[in-house]
């Protein structure tokens, strides 16, 4: 495996050097040529009330206690319908003020800011992680070595290379999870305890560090804490903790008034959304509590929202960047954003656990469709396509060819790629060819 990174040192310039001279760009986001429906197309209301069916079965049949669904085109909400309670034992109904965990779509709320602080020059893109994080400097790198007996063993080898922000943003820095997988570093992971006791992002990170890397930096797209450190290296730069720097330039500008990382107060408790009771554990190693406050604002996996809130971040990547006359990504910025960082000649392979799927790219925090993928016929959608989802259930689609991006805001871990799949089906069948 290789890698190289081509930035100019200067840190806007590292957008323009990265997009035009590194090979590890492939790919930036096309808005123009899609494999099926032409832009411009519209939405049958007749199609669309597939939807309600579906999602109502899903409600009656006792699959999920409801879901909150908005399908917006051209600034004009062309589908929005809440469904079933909040929670079973409440059985207050669904709004969209209803307060819902994102899971892993926490991602995209933390990468944006992180871009955002690169516009800034704060940092960049090819920063080593070591430079505000320094015992990333020592980490080293986990090799499987196998007897002839067929035992496995891990041998800990120097990285070719610095794990760097870049690495971070597109989940290339070698940083696992412990909670899925068999390998000798997810078991490392999993036998680490990492969310032991009372810890902030600085004393998380510290943890990471000791333990070994699953891959060189670079390597491979790899799923796990990258976020996380990544949240850290936000704090260090703007000596801010990571709400306080996201509630700054991004959730109080857009007025995103009820996303954050814990729900203590009554009256927001009464609306949070809860999954059915066989359906509790959110699948991500640890028990999921964000009505308990602690000193973990996690970058990775722990903030929640509403549809009222999330619906304005979808608007503002939908319009490139922009909300309500206020730019919080420049159109280089977001090009450098949504082009994809793991495609031909990049020198990253693709873990078996591959979680943007097959036909898409790795932008930075976002997954960006780049072909049909190999699937007869291809699964819905345009290219280009921005998406990310969470293992609570919640699922964003940005659609720019289309003009239009559609949310689902729900708590069922162990429906939700189901649903999810069933979803986009539906939204793009009920487009007009």
């Amino acid at each position: 495996m290789h890698f190289r990174i081509c930035l100019r040192t200067q840190a806007f310039g590292a957008f323009l050097a990265l997009l035009a001279v590194s090979p590890v760009a492939a790919q930036p986001f096309a808005s123009e040529g899609t494999y099926e429906i032409p832009a411009g197309a519209k939405f049958n209301p007749e199609k669309l009330a597939k939807i309600t069916s579906f999602f109502k079965n899903e409600v009656e049949t006792g699959k999920i206690p409801g879901a909150d669904i908005l399908i917006r085109q051209r600034g004009k909400d062309v589908y929005h319908e809440t469904l079933g309670v909040q929670d079973t034992a409440s059985k207050a109904p669904i709004t969209d003020k209803t307060i819902f965990r994102l899971s892993s779509l926490t991602k995209v709320i933390t990468s944006i800011v992180a871009v955002q602080l690169i516009q800034d020059g704060k940092m960049k893109l090819d920063d080593p992680v070591s430079k505000y994080i320094p015992s990333f400097a020592k980490v080293k790198v986990g090799v499987e070595k196998k007897a002839a007996d067929d035992t496995k063993t891990l041998e800990l080898v120097d990285p070719v290379r610095p794990m760097t922000i870049l690495d971070l943003l597109r989940h290339t820095s070698g940083i696992t999870y412990g909670f899925y997988g068999d390998s000798l570093v997810r078991k490392a992971y999993k036998d680490a305890n990492l969310y032991a006791g009372e810890f902030d992002l600085a004393e998380f990170a510290e943890r990471i560090a000791k333990l070994p890397l699953h891959n060189q930096p670079g390597a491979l797209w790899q799923y796990g804490h990258s976020t996380d450190i990544l949240g850290r290296v936000m704090e260090v730069v703007s000596g801010k903790s990571l709400l306080e720097i996201e509630k700054e330039k991004l959730l109080d500008p857009l007025g995103m008034v009820d996303t954050n990382f814990f729900v203590t107060e009554p009256e927001r408790q009464k609306r949070l959304a809860q999954p059915m009771p066989n359906d509790s554990d959110f699948r991500v190693g640890r028990q999921y509590r964000t009505e308990v406050r602690q000193k973990w604002e996690s970058a990775s996996g722990g903030m929640v929202t509403t549809m009222d809130d999330f619906s304005k971040l979808a608007q503002m990547l939908l319009n490139g960047g922009t909300y309500n006359g206020r730019t919080y990504l420049t159109p280089e910025t977001f090009k450098m954003m949504t082009t994809d960082y793991i495609g031909p000649n990049s020198g990253v392979d693709r873990d078996y656990f591959y979680f943007p799927g097959d036909g898409f790219g790795m932008g930075l925090g976002l997954a960006v469709r780049t072909d049909p993928g190999n699937a007869k016929p291809p699964p819905p959608g345009s290219l280009g396509e921005l998406k990310w989802d969470g293992a609570s259930g919640c699922y964003m689609v940005i659609d720019r060819k289309q003009e239009m991006f559609f949310i689902l805001l729900e708590q069922t871990p162990s429906q939700r790629q189901r649903i999810q799949r069933t979803l986009k089906l539906l939204v793009y069948e009920a487009l007009a060819n």
